[in-house]
């Protein structure tokens, strides 16, 4: 029977990576266990309650964690049947031949390939490969983790169409992808943006008969590793932050207009948490922090956090993502604000 390392080493990943990522996915299920089984052993064990605030953290924290889960299993699933089951040249078909149009229909490819942030670099690196430029690969990287189905749908949920938050989403995350795409496709040298690294960490296997069910077991290894941490981490932060932090400082920053998107841009880039479930993050702040914030919070954090960053120097310069995120916080802040006036 085939192993996770076979699969792995097939897909270009090294065993001891695979041996990490169950680790780590093992420990992220053993926190979810043991969330759960504090619920229902607490008052058992501790017949004394929690205090206040720390019952209402664990309670944020909890129910932020099994609200974003069926959204995290669904994204993981559709990214491996992009990555994994859709055949060259498919893509390539449907694309016009003018450059900015190739980008405008790039910078909406994730509305039928719905991945987020986690499974878009390895997609985009098949881009790279297949023949499409620089600037058209980012505008993808850039638009697909906020133009898509999923993300959608949660920030649907989270906020309805209430002070214009999803419409600004969408449309500010379509317009900052093009800016990009558009300034880039200037640069003298598209390919000097890339690594020496590149072409090592994105050869992909595809022809070898079974080798697609094999890739496929280690693709949802891998996905899980980069999205179940920011998920727990993210719920542990959501719950910390709101009753840790004074309300009277969380009220004085969140009701101040530049203030709040200032604040929220920094939180976006460490928390780090994937993009099909940060509206639930971004919920908690909702009535503390002004609109403009959130939606500075919802296009900040799917394109230059710390976790996107990381995975995007396995292909791009550093200096290519100094451009980047100064390129994003400038234009989300300029979004935020007007959020701001308009609400």
């Amino acid at each position: 029977m085939p192993t996770v390392e076979a699969a792995a080493a097939r897909s270009g990943t090294r065993p001891g990576t695979v041996a990490r990522a169950l680790v780590a996915v093992g420990i992220g299920l053993a926190v979810i266990a043991a969330l759960f089984l504090i619920d229902a052993l607490a008052p058992t064990l501790f017949p004394a309650a929690l205090p206040t605030r720390a019952q209402d953290g664990l309670t944020l924290a909890v129910s932020v964690l099994i609200e974003s889960l069926p959204f995290v299993a669904l994204g993981v699933i559709l990214s491996i049947v992009v990555q994994v089951w859709i055949p060259p040249g498919v893509i390539e078909r449907w694309m016009p031949r003018q450059a900015w149009a190739r980008r405008a229909v790039l910078s909406l490819l994730g509305m039928i390939v719905p991945v987020c942030e986690c499974g878009n670099v390895p997609f985009a690196r098949g881009l790279l490969m297949r023949g499409f430029t620089v600037p058209e690969t980012l505008t993808f990287l850039i638009a697909a983790p906020i133009v898509n189905p999923i993300v959608i749908i949660t920030t649907h949920q989270a906020f309805g169409f209430s002070d214009g938050i999803l419409v600004a989403r969408l449309l500010g995350g379509y317009a900052i992808a093009n800016l990009i795409g558009w300034l880039y496709s200037r640069h003298p040298d598209p390919d000097g943006l890339l690594t020496d690294r590149f072409r090592q960490t994105c050869a992909l296997v595809t022809d070898e008969p079974g080798g697609k069910g094999r890739r496929s077991i280690a693709q949802f290894v891998i996905e899980l590793r980069a999205v179940m941490p920011a998920l727990i981490i993210g719920s542990a932060l959501a719950g910390a932050v709101q009753v840790l932090v004074p309300r009277e400082a969380l009220l004085a920053i969140g009701s101040n207009p530049a203030l709040s998107i200032v604040a929220m841009i920094a939180l976006a880039m460490v928390v780090s948490i994937c993009s099909n479930v940060d509206s639930f993050f971004a919920l908690s702040f909702a009535s503390t922090f002004t609109p403009g914030s959130i939606v500075a919070f919802l296009l900040v954090g799917p394109l230059v956090d710390v976790k996107m960053l990381a995975l995007l120097r396995t292909t791009f310069t550093t200096r290519t993502l100094v451009g980047l995120v100064v390129i994003v916080v400038l234009s989300a802040f300029a979004i935020g604000a007007g959020v701001n006036l308009l609400a």
